[in-house]
């Protein structure tokens, strides 16, 4: 069985293997999207294919649709021709149940897939025709939370950007200014009105998008290239609108058992690739059951009905709640503390370390002690019952093939709203005290000994992609394993950074504990094992 338009067309074939086939017409719904297109989404990996692609899927599947996605991509280019073209746009979506069975199902709801590079004429052309028809509704995001970021880690300006500034909307390359430039295009041909959604996994999303985006046109502006109107146009939210989100669905990278699963049951070349972007994709995504979408209600020119496929619609305070009670407290900070403590321990499974006592403790205290005291219930969804879900139920699934190496990536770019929303929680309020915070604390230490590249084996270790890792790695490098002494105050600098924490951490009366967590985990091998088990372990009293 090949995953292609010809080869699906072995209907039987695939729902003997146990494969869910599309119910709807596929040559249709593609001729009739490019020529009414309602959807453009950027961000062509792995949780657009195994969650939003899926969303739409159901839509078309249940005639409430009769039109698909079309995925574009700013930044890893090899994702479309060799995931998406080889394929005919199509994926297999591998839902994974904590009973080890599957619910399989070919996604065909992607009508076609661009490479958004404005070097290359037909593809740019392409994608400006597109975002210029009225019938557009949404452009989506789900690019990392890297993606929008202008500025590196002194606040500086990104050397591209700069180029994007002085170069004008027709050689945009940064996903902030080739989204400028698209609806600049738009205002250009119809100035309708459309929805510019971030569903990416950080904390206002929305505001961070919409500030991007703004950035570059009002610099746009000050050198001649786009005109007040404009400006505008992309500020009024009646016209365009930038509506915050919540998503939360485990799309770890393609396992090789599930490859090897889908080959024995007769599917042929389903073997994954990493990109020259270091993209971990496959023919198939492979993500967990549960899931989450939440999304403000705002959207100028009308949109799918989504919420007739499980997505919650409604206000931004409600939003901000959800994400925050989910970003900051209820599963991405367990999720970046068991990432940096696992990769010192050196567990390649999450599932793993949530049977390691120490670091499931670790999980709770963060989680339901620290975390869950000052958390904002969004009445849509109960924190305590999405904690117990996490870690009763997500965390644990072996069959979820997700890696702390994964989830330690751009831990940079998380720290301020993972950890720092809650430091600032305890901080500013009058009935709680900074210094009560442990395991926070000791997630930020065991990050800066991860930095150092050693595990607590005494061994050099990989670290995860890191788009700051050289200036981290500048501020410790004098700072030498099994010696603290050569421990000087180095962390001070990177600790008072409100870039990376949201806030002061000296000023905040916390370093000092963080440093001495560190210095604990430096002494010798095992150490940071030892630290650990002494804290999620402390003496009774």
């Amino acid at each position: 069985m090949k995953l292609n338009l010809n080869g699906i067309k072995e209907k039987e074939k695939f729902e003997k293997a146990g494969i869910k086939m599309p119910a709807f017409n596929i040559d249709a719904m593609r001729e009739e999207t490019m020529k009414n297109p309602v959807w453009i989404h950027f961000g062509a990996g792995n949780i657009f294919r195994g969650f939003i692609a899926v969303l739409q899927q159901k839509l078309l599947d249940e005639k409430l649709s009769d039109k698909g996605i079309i995925a574009a991509d700013t930044f890893d280019f090899d994702m479309i021709d060799k995931i998406y073209v080889p394929f005919d746009n199509l994926a297999l979506s591998v839902g994974l149940k904590a009973d080890g069975t599957t619910d399989m199902k070919v996604i065909a709801s992607v009508a076609d897939a661009i490479k958004c590079d404005f070097k290359n004429n037909d593809e740019k052309e392409k994608i400006k025709n597109l975002v210029k028809n009225p019938s557009l509704q949404i452009i989506s995001f789900t690019i990392t939370e890297k993606g929008y970021s202008l500025r590196n880690m002194q606040g500086e300006l990104l050397p591209f950007v700069i180029d994007d500034i002085n170069e004008g909307p027709e050689n945009a390359r940064h996903a902030m200014s080739v989204t400028a430039a698209l609806l600049l295009e738009r205002f250009n041909a119809c100035a309708a009105p459309i929805a510019v959604c971030s569903m990416d996994n950080c904390s206002h999303n929305g505001e961070k998008l919409k500030s991007s985006v703004s950035e570059i046109a009002k610099e746009w502006e000050k050198k001649g290239f786009v005109s007040e109107e404009f400006i505008e146009y992309i500020s009024d939210e009646t016209r365009v609108s930038f509506p915050w989100s919540m998503i939360d669905k485990i799309t770890p990278r393609p396992s090789k058992a599930i490859e090897e699963m889908l080959e024995d049951k007769g599917l042929e070349n389903m073997a994954g690739i990493v990109t020259d972007k270091n993209t971990f994709i496959a023919p198939f995504v492979n993500a967990e059951i549960p899931e989450y979408l939440v999304v403000e209600d705002r959207f100028p020119n009308g949109r799918p009905p989504l919420e007739k496929a499980g997505v919650y619609f409604t206000d931004r305070d409600t939003v901000n709640k959800t994400e925050k009670m989910k970003v900051t407290t209820c599963l991405n900070p367990l999720h970046t503390a068991m990432a940096v403590f696992g990769c010192l321990l050196g567990y390649d499974h999450i599932a793993k370390e949530m049977q390691d006592e120490d670091i499931h403790k670790l999980v709770e205290n963060i989680g339901y002690k620290e975390g869950l005291p000052v958390v904002v219930d969004p009445g849509i969804i109960d924190p305590k019952e999405f904690i117990d879900e996490v870690v009763k139920e997500r965390l644990p699934n072996m069959f979820i093939p997700d890696m702390p190496q994964r989830i330690a990536t751009d831990t940079s770019m998380k720290i301020p709203i993972r950890f720092g929303e809650t430091i600032k929680s305890y901080y500013y309020s009058e009935k709680r005290d900074v210094n009560d915070l442990v395991f926070i604390p000791l997630a930020i230490a065991a990050w800066f000994r991860y930095l150092m590249g050693i595990d607590d084996n005494g061994k050099e270790m990989e670290v995860s992609s890191e788009p700051q890792l050289e200036e981290l790695r500048e501020s410790i490098k004098d700072i030498v394993f099994k010696d603290p002494d050569s421990y000087k105050g180095q962390l001070k600098a990177v600790l008072s950074n409100e870039n990376i924490f949201a806030l002061d951490l000296v000023k905040a009366n916390l370093s000092d504990k963080i440093e001495s967590m560190f210095k604990e985990m430096l002494l010798t091998e095992g150490a940071v094992r030892k630290t650990l088990h002494k804290y999620v372990n402390p003496p009774e009293a």
